[in-house]
């Protein structure tokens, strides 16, 4: 398993008050296995599929407020100087770098949207095992009430190539909310401008998407588990492939996308 270049997501991990109640409901709706847990970092659990890894799960530590969250990692060579970025382009950090054993080094913050996220150096653990299949990651949006915010953070932290485009997943002539990002010129995530559609409770973050075989057999298993699918977010058909937008019983947010099943042409991302 090769590295994931400079800036492309390359983990997810979530953190959770019941971990055993979260193994067994992203086991039944993605078919996870589960490595043993590390009890030297908190009972953190990855996540397999088809025996390769595909994210992670752990315990909620307790005193951490809110709900459970989805957290997306981006790759960097260099941990210091990307901390020191993160910094100087109005992040705010809620860690310093930390070593993690054997596996890499990471650097938690905040970005001035108020999204978190993760920049991961890895060592023995390179990230992502398997990508943009059922089961895996296949995409991620950082969803922000302040666009600009974002767009301005995010390339000055990572070798981001930005292309504005409309609203992707409807289509062209939309307005102009969405951004895709590329390293080394492949759509590697994007930027969605949190409207109105999203309930003003929400607090901007990093909407990850895993790939399933049907998306609305996906979210009837959602909700015969005891999740919900957002307000306003269910099953829809995009040139990208069909998702829905859901939350675990938990409090987890994050989507299921079919990106088999199309439905119009794709926006030019040249």
């Amino acid at each position: 398993m090769a590295a994931l270049p400079e800036g492309a997501p390359c983990w997810a991990d979530a953190a959770f008050p019941d971990l055993e109640a979260a193994k067994n409901f992203y086991a039944e709706l993605f078919g996870w296995t589960y490595t043993d847990a590390l009890a030297q970092f908190g009972g953190y659990t990855q996540a397999l599929k088809d025996g390769r890894p595909v994210a992670a799960v752990e315990t909620m530590r307790p005193g951490l407020g809110g709900e459970p969250s989805w957290n997306l990692y981006f790759a960097t060579s260099d941990i210091e100087a990307t901390t020191a970025k993160i910094r100087d382009s109005g992040g705010a950090l809620l860690m310093d770098p930390m070593k993690v054993g054997e596996y890499g080094t990471m650097v938690t913050a905040e970005d001035p949207s108020g999204a978190y996220f993760s920049a991961w150096q890895p060592a023995s653990h390179e990230g992502f095992g398997r990508t943009g299949e059922p089961g895996a990651y296949c995409w991620a949006e950082v969803t922000a009430r302040d666009a600009a915010k974002a767009d301005a953070f995010y390339p000055a932290v990572f070798p981001l190539e930005v292309r504005p485009l409309g609203d992707a997943r409807g289509g062209e002539g939309g307005p102009a909310d969405f951004h895709v990002w590329k390293v080394q010129g492949r759509p590697v995530a994007g930027r969605h401008h949190m409207t109105d559609d999203f309930p003003p409770d929400v607090h901007p973050f990093i909407n990850v998407y895993f790939g399933v075989a049907d998306c609305d057999a996906a979210v009837e298993t959602v909700r015969r588990l005891g999740g919900q699918v957002l307000q306003g977010h269910e099953p829809t058909d995009s040139p990208f492939g069909r998702y829905a937008t859901v939350k675990d019983p938990q409090g987890a947010v994050f989507s299921v996308i079919d990106t088999a099943t199309t439905v119009g042409e794709p926006p030019d991302l040249s």
